[in-house]
């Protein structure tokens, strides 16, 4: 009876071999495979019922799935709303809002093998194409001159289809002379006086969402001319001399020419070096040709010259053939394989450019050693290595997706080996085990219980056929294992000719892991010895290669090899091998031309590295001639790798080839690039300059492109400057407010910001290249309209009384306008700024402000807002917060502040009581220029604020005896003193307390109040209410002269009728 064991292998056998064709039965356990996907992109018409996006997949356990939008996990259900069907992936979307599913869907079916991806899934939503609404100037132009109306029809859903009609849908006539161009624009090549009309309308028809949408009508006014001047052609369409043009192969090709010119030029088209292809047709009267079904054949360059009895003008295509991704030859299969196994996955595509390709595990991104470019590479595989490998590759032109389902199984056996083993060889089985019966000699050999063989220090000796025994009750079975010992060695040469050699090798030992490549190395003695340097790769099942060698070098080879782990050594390098001298086999690369001044051309290129002379004596041929004008080339022979060519024409296009010699004879034939001369400044400034201010801060401005001949140049763009000459408010102010916007491209309108309104400006346009810039157009001069004011800067509460407050501003540093008021609003707030009704008040006259308001409730707090205004509206709010008070206050005014000074004297103040004092700007009010402080001033005479029925304490008397005598014993000594001869020392004291109209009047002076600070807020406590007494208790913290007066004993209050305070700096 065959064994199970016997019959698991031979299962696996055939799994191995032929993975990617077997359909595996479900009831094994399996990696998920998506069965269904929705190919997109899906388009989204909102006249259509439903839409699905199907996602399905088989494995074992059942596979589940999930979504990502734009890369962004969802759930149809919460994020979209859509159920998933039971027993798969796919949703269903019903018509409604569309335009929150738009985007790009990925399905991930899952189970605990691994995950597979669905390729991504775009969603288009598409939206209703719309004209932007615009007033279109009138076009006006002399008789003989050419008219291009633009379409710039919106995209949407193809095919589109652009009509030129009539207000009336009658169609435009169209001829050689006035024909659409394949970008939708109408293009007449010469105006005439019978194409004057008001009502030329682009239509746009998108078929499959059944919309036809008008741009606004154009008006053109052809000016009649007693002869129209003949002039050459000059192409409107397209731009510059020569075009590149890439588009996939099966796609159409498309190429169009339209001149303008008088007589109307005709079109010619040819390819260069070739005839047009069969396939070729010419529509649009000459001016457009189309291939359908574009092949690589058909890349070249091609031609279109427009020629009338005047002159003629060309432009060269150069039209590349590319493709997207594609595999080849087939996307990478899935594989079945055993633990402790190689397992390569190939991944190859081809495209056009050469496509990327990058790989996934499990939707994961996967790189580090594994990757080889585009082969995974599962050196001695392990359970855990079992997933799905996605492969995606990608250039511009798209992308797509593999799986690759890859299993790595366990068998299991206890097995007697017959000989020796590579490395680490397992015998397997999935029944009963047993001991090892026999074992290899030798040191170099361990046999483990599971069966496995390990060599140490492998040799070629050990190359040979192994056996693996596996026994139980049901029978006998053995595998058979064969073990080739390799190592780079004999490294020979072989078909030695002039330039080339045949290198074979001998491979060595890959350590159990398979060889992917070869590396050839080479090494010469004339310019660089001793350095070695990559030759050539070659894969890792072949060991010979044939070695293209380059002339009068003297060579040495080497070789080694590459597997998953890295290089192995080098081989010994074989013998030398000298090449004979030859020609160079390439020319220069990278050749790049420049115009750094206007009447030269720079050439350079990349030299020709030592080892590509192929003999002594190389110099370069450098031809050139005018493109399209010359028949004869210009040649020089230069050593160097660069050359400047002087006394050229500004800006005209050369035709440029570089060849190679040595003297053993001349390179390949050169291939030809096309560059041009130096630049100069444009000589022409833009015409027709034009503006239409939209609002008080933005401007459109329009102009008529210059033309081609007068660039000198690559075109670079426009630059738009502005200058605001003055403001309407203030005739006489003129700011230097100067203001530049550049604009790329070839444009003929641009819109200005950030103007200032009611102002008056200056505006000229001009062109610019690399070169720099061309001359100002004639300046525009045009006006802002009046717009509404800024916020007004500064807005105090102030004069709170019981039922009224007063409100202070200043005027908007900017009116933008005419002021003519303000509107002044309040409202009734509380603690939790819960809002009462709005009141308003208009103030009619722009020199107010101030404003007193009335009517207002007790110990009541408010919001207010103010905004200036003009005749088109009211600016933005200032906002202030204010509260009335429980008692009226009296404001006292003082005269006017002398403004060149920083302090000011105010008289009439009570003694003891305490002030508010506001210091007001009288004409511009901000934030610096408003001050309000608390301050008190001092009590003349005894000191109030003692305890009543202090003077009948025993403590108090003693004192006051003792401060008698003390006194009394003073004069006493004065008294003696002066007596004697002595003098009182009354300038002493006048120079203590001076008065005050003896003080300087400097700042020093002016420093000190009360011992403090005088506009600080008084660190006595204070009752707030203005002109209210206080009274103080035991406090000491409130300092006073010595005889408790204000000033001093030298001011009397009673003479003055009131008190003299010190200074108080502002």
């Amino acid at each position: 009876m065959r064994s199970l064991w016997s019959l698991g292998l031979a299962f696996l056998l055939a799994l191995t071999s032929r993975a990617g064709g077997l359909e595996i039965p479900l009831e094994v356990e399996q990696l998920p495979t998506i069965t269904v996907q929705t190919a997109g992109p899906v388009i989204a018409l909102p006249f259509e019922g439903s839409f699905s996006m199907r996602c399905e997949a088989k494995g074992n356990p059942q596979p589940v799935y999930r979504w990502t939008k734009d890369g962004q996990a969802i759930d149809p259900l919460f994020d979209l709303g859509v159920k998933k069907e039971r027993n798969n992936g796919s949703f269903v979307i019903h018509s409604g809002r569309l335009a929150q599913f738009q985007g790009m869907y990925q399905c991930y079916a899952s189970n605990n093998l691994g995950t597979a991806v669905s390729e991504e899934i775009e969603l288009i939503v598409p939206s209703t194409p719309k004209f932007p609404k615009e007033k279109i100037a009138p076009i006006v132009v002399k008789e003989g001159q050419p008219v291009i109306l633009e379409c710039n029809p919106p995209q949407g859903i193809p095919p589109r289809k652009i009509y030129w009609m009539t207000i009336g849908l009658q169609h435009i006539e169209q001829d050689e002379r006035v024909s659409m161009g394949h970008d939708g624009n109408l293009y007449i090549s010469n105006a005439l006086e019978k194409d004057s009309r008001r009502d030329y309308c682009c239509f746009a028809a998108f078929s499959v969402i059944r919309t036809i949408v008008r741009k606004t009508a154009m008006s053109v006014v052809v000016k009649s001319s007693y002869a129209i001047p003949e002039r050459r052609p000059s192409l409107l369409v397209p731009s510059g001399v020569q075009s590149e043009v890439r588009l996939l192969k099966g796609e159409e090709l498309v190429l169009e020419c339209i001149a303008e010119g008088f007589p109307t030029p005709v079109i010619e088209w040819t390819k260069r070096t070739e005839k047009l292809p069969k396939r070729a047709n010419l529509k649009n009267y000459g001016k457009r040709l189309t291939i359908n079904n574009i092949e690589e054949e058909d890349d070249g360059k091609y031609t279109c010259e427009a020629r009338n009895s005047v002159g003629d003008t060309v432009h060269y295509f150069n039209v590349m053939v590319e493709e997207p991704p594609r595999w080849q030859p087939e996307p990478p299969k899935g594989q079945l394989a055993v633990v402790g196994s190689d397992v390569h996955i190939k991944c190859s595509a081809s495209g056009k450019p050469r496509p990327v390709i990058s790989w996934r595990k499990n939707g994961q991104p996967l790189d580090g050693e594994q990757v080889l470019d585009d082969t995974i590479v599962l050196h001695r595989a392990r359970p855990e290595d079992s997933a799905v490998y996605q492969c995606e590759a990608s250039n511009r032109h798209g992308t797509i997706l593999a799986n690759a389902n890859i299993m790595i199984i366990i068998l299991t056996c206890t097995c007697p080996v017959g000989k020796q083993q590579m490395a680490t060889q397992k015998c397997l089985s999935s029944r009963n085990k047993d001991d090892t019966t026999e074992s290899v000699e030798g040191e170099r050999f361990s046999v483990f219980k599971n069966g496995s063989l390990q060599i140490n220090q492998a040799g070629k000796e050990d190359s040979g056929e192994y056996v693996c025994f596996a026994t139980n009750s049901e029978g006998k079975s053995a595998i058979t294992a064969l073990l080739d010992v390799k190592g780079i060695s004999d490294v020979e040469l072989s078909e030695q000719k002039s330039w080339s050699v045949r290198l074979a090798w001998v491979p060595g030992d890959d350590h159990n892991s398979s060889t992917t490549e070869f590396i050839v190395e080479y090494e010469e003695s004339q310019w660089d010895p001793g350095t070695w340097r990559e030759l050539q790769r070659v894969p890792g099942n072949q060991v010979t290669a044939l070695l293209t060698l380059h002339g009068h070098l003297n060579y040495q080879f080497r070789v080694y090899a590459v597997n998953g782990i890295g290089k192995g050594p080098p081989s010994n390098p074989t013998d030398r091998y000298k090449t004979l001298p030859a020609a160079p086999d390439k020319n220069p690369e990278n050749i790049q031309i420049q115009g750094h001044l206007p009447h030269q051309m720079d050439i350079s290129w990349e030299p020709l590295l030592p080892v590509e002379h192929n003999g002594p004596g190389l110099e370069y041929k450098l031809s050139y001639r005018k493109l399209g004008v010359e028949d004869i080339w210009k040649e020089h022979l230069v050593k160097r790798h660069a050359f400047v060519i002087k006394n050229t024409p500004t800006f005209i296009p050369y035709e440029i080839k570089i060849q190679s010699r040595n003297s053993h004879g001349w390179g390949p034939e050169p291939k030809v690039v096309t560059g041009y001369s130096g630049e100069d400044l444009p000589t022409a400034s833009p015409q027709d300059v034009a503006v239409e201010v939209l609002n008080t801060t933005l401007l459109r401005v329009s102009w008529t492109r210059v033309a081609q001949a007068t660039l000198r140049g690559h075109l670079g763009g426009y630059n738009v400057h502005w200058l605001r000459k003055r403001s309407l408010l203030h005739s006489n102010r003129i700011p230097e407010e100067r203001h530049f916007l550049t604009f790329p491209g070839n444009r003929s309108h641009a819109m200005v910001p950030g103007l200032r309104p009611f102002s008056e400006y200056r505006l000229t346009v001009n062109v610019f290249n690399k070169r720099g810039n061309g001359p100002n157009s004639d300046p525009v001069t045009f006006q802002t309209p009046e717009g509404v004011p800024e916020q007004v800067p500064i807005l105090t509460v102030s004069n709170a009384q019981r039922d009224s407050i007063t409100l202070v501003w200043a005027p908007p540093f900017e009116a933008n306008g005419i002021l003519t008021g303000y509107l002044l609003q309040y409202q009734l707030i509380n603690e939790t700024l819960a809002m009462g009704d709005m009141q308003e008040v208009n103030v009619s006259s722009a020199d107010t402000t101030h404003w007193l308001l009335q009517g207002l409730g007790e110990m009541s707090k408010y919001m207010f807002y103010l905004s200036a205004c003009t005749r088109v509206g009211c600016g933005p709010q200032r906002m202030e917060e204010g509260s009335t008070v429980t008692e009226a206050s009296n404001w006292r005014i003082s005269e006017a502040v002398n403004t060149s000074k920083n302090f000011h004297l105010i008289d009439g103040l009570e003694p003891g009581t305490v002030y508010t004092v506001c210091l007001l700007a009288k004409s511009r009010l901000d934030n610096a220029s408003i001050f309000e402080d608390v301050i008190q001033t001092r009590v003349k005479g005894k000191r109030e604020y003692l305890h009543l029925g202090v003077s009948t304490q025993g403590w108090f008397i003693g004192m006051m005896c003792a401060v008698a005598l003390l006194t009394l014993t003073v004069l006493i000594a004065c008294f003696v003193t002066r007596n004697k001869g002595g003098k009182y020392a009354v300038k002493e004291k006048e120079d203590l307390h001076p008065e005050v109209e003896s003080q300087g009047m400097n700042d020093d002076t002016f420093g000190d109040y009360s011992e403090e600070n005088p506009l600080k807020a008084s660190q006595c406590s204070l009752d707030r209410g203005m002109g209210g007494d206080s009274d103080y208790g035991d406090e000491e913290e409130c300092q006073f002269n010595e005889d408790g007066s204000f000033i001093g004993e030298y001011s009397d209050h009673k003479n003055r009728g009131s008190v003299r305070p010190s200074p108080v700096t502002a």
